[in-house]
């Protein structure tokens, strides 16, 4: 109810600025009918985001949306090939806008599929200099020194940390540009002592933290993956997952990290939820975490009747040592483009300009539910923490963000975890050696790789004599990924999630 509530109450606050802004048009626009066919995930979910504010200052345009959920409908449950799959969507629907994400906008870009729209922002003096300057330079780049699209807003994850425990034990905050290395030797700098109910953690993480995944965000924070999709081989037991397996280890062994019994919180009333959220309760002093973790920390105010507030503070990272600039922890998936020879493109320039426009960024700022606004200078506080380290670094994009794990059979994946969970068992039990485990990973998980890959090719030749072929073979065109190294190992593919 509040939901729906602070949603028709946007709907009016923007219908005064568009209204009023519309007031000046010549009669003869405001007369024209035009239509405009959009391509979006959910048809809901976008005119509750986009479309019912963009009609209120432009109720000449019939807006239809093309759900791309028709994709994986279509497949009946086999796994298909995401690229050919969602280029035919494209070809048979022929929406006006288009939605893309950074691991497809360069290619429909290259494709000459996209309208340039650097020519309709200097006709328009459309306002991009207030628009996150990374986001611009990314899509140029990518669009080959021009732009051809523009998202509203993008995700990221940063350092967020609880200053006042900072003071209490005399630890100096964290900084922008720390890396793992650093903030988990920050950590250790905190008391371990207390019990489990009473005791602060150094780090500690939403929804609790292993040694596995504390291991797969130091390795993706230099883009290591754990298999190459290119040359089909599993590549996790590297110097450098070696190194982040270990640093994890140290820190889990260090007690500095917050480790919940059992699989953490399992249910319960919404009081309980958040008093399992260790630093929405103020007893981790460092999380990395996306601005959601402000609107826990919201909530658990408004709610709970014992909260007792604390100073939020948020650092620029973690980055990767090699490239201290950049983040890999920044996300843009909601690009919105115009279909090269749409025949509805000056509707299509203006919902884009409008839904990246200031008076729309105004009125997203006031619930973030969707993500940082690449507006800036619009939500420069969110509960009085400034988000501004979300915009310090650069957006890192490797190559191999791309949907080419699309072809690794999902067979693979229900088999490889269970053969790491065993292996870091043994590790965290002594066991045995990091190297030792990775190894055995590395053997294991190579076979169960072949396996699976022959047993999918087989199945699909036995399906093509009844079905024709849908070529979306391992070995299909436009599946070829190439990973881009974050390390200094001599391997093909350096690790991942």
């Amino acid at each position: 109810m509040r939901r729906n509530w602070l949603h028709k109450g946007m709907l009016v606050l923007l219908a005064c600025t568009v209204f009023a802004g519309c007031t000046s048009r010549p009669a003869q626009e405001t007369e024209q009918k035009s239509s405009l066919k959009v391509m979006f995930w959910d048809e809901r979910y976008f005119f509750q985001e986009y479309g019912d504010l963009f009609s209120i200052g432009h109720p000449n345009v019939d807006i239809e949306v093309v759900s791309t959920s028709k994709i994986y409908n279509s497949s009946n449950g086999e796994q298909i090939d995401y690229e050919k799959a969602f280029a035919e969507f494209v070809e048979k629907e022929q929406p006006d806008v288009i939605l893309l994400d950074s691991s497809n906008y360069d290619k429909f870009a290259s494709d000459g599929k996209l309208m340039e729209l650097d020519t309709l922002i200097e006709r328009d003096k459309y306002d991009t200099e207030s628009i996150y300057p990374a986001l611009i330079e990314m899509l140029k780049e990518k669009g080959g020194g021009k732009l051809y699209g523009l998202s509203p807003t993008f995700s990221g994850s940063a350092i967020f940390y609880n200053a006042d425990l900072f003071a209490k034990y005399g630890i100096e905050v964290p900084h922008d540009g720390m890396t793992w290395q650093e903030i988990l030797d920050l950590a250790r700098r905190f008391p371990t002592e207390g019990d489990k109910d009473t005791r602060v953690y150094g780090f500690g993480s939403e929804y609790g933290m292993s040694m596995e995944n504390l291991a797969s965000s130091i390795a993706s924070a230099q883009g290591l993956q754990f298999l190459n999709p290119d040359t089909m081989k599993v590549t996790i037991n590297t110097d450098s997952w070696k190194q982040a397996y270990k640093l994890a280890m140290d820190a889990v062994d260090s007690k500095a990290v917050y480790i919940p019994e059992g699989n953490g919180f399992q249910g319960g009333t919404m009081e309980e939820y958040y008093k399992s959220q260790l630093f929405v309760m103020g007893r981790i002093a460092m999380s990395v975490e996306s601005i959601y973790m402000l609107q826990n920390v919201k909530q658990a105010q408004d709610q709970l009747k014992d909260y007792k507030p604390f100073q939020i503070g948020i650092a620029a990272g973690p980055v990767d040592p090699a490239d201290p600039q950049t983040s890999r922890n920044l996300y843009f998936s909601d690009i919105f483009a115009i279909r090269a020879n749409s025949p509805n493109s000056d509707a299509a320039w203006e919902f884009i300009k409008f839904i990246n426009g200031e008076e729309f960024a105004r009125v997203k700022s006031r619930s973030m539910n969707n993500g940082l606004l690449s507006r800036m200078g619009i939500a420069t506080e969110y509960n009085g923490v400034n988000l501004e380290p979300f915009y310090k670094l650069k957006p890192k994009l490797d190559q191999n963000a791309s949907r080419s794990y699309e072809k690794i059979p999902n067979d693979f994946y229900m088999q490889y975890q269970p053969v790491l969970d065993r292996e870091l068992k043994l590790v965290q039990e002594k066991k045995k050696s990091i190297d030792e485990a990775l190894q055995t990973v590395q053997d294991e998980a190579q076979a169960l790789l072949d396996k699976a890959v022959k047993d999918e090719a087989a199945k699909k030749a036995s399906g093509e004599s009844t079905s024709s072929g849908n070529g979306d073979s391992a070995e299909s065109e436009g599946s070829v990924m190439i990973i881009e190294s974050g390390s200094t190992d001599t391997s093909t593919s350096n690790s991942g999630e």
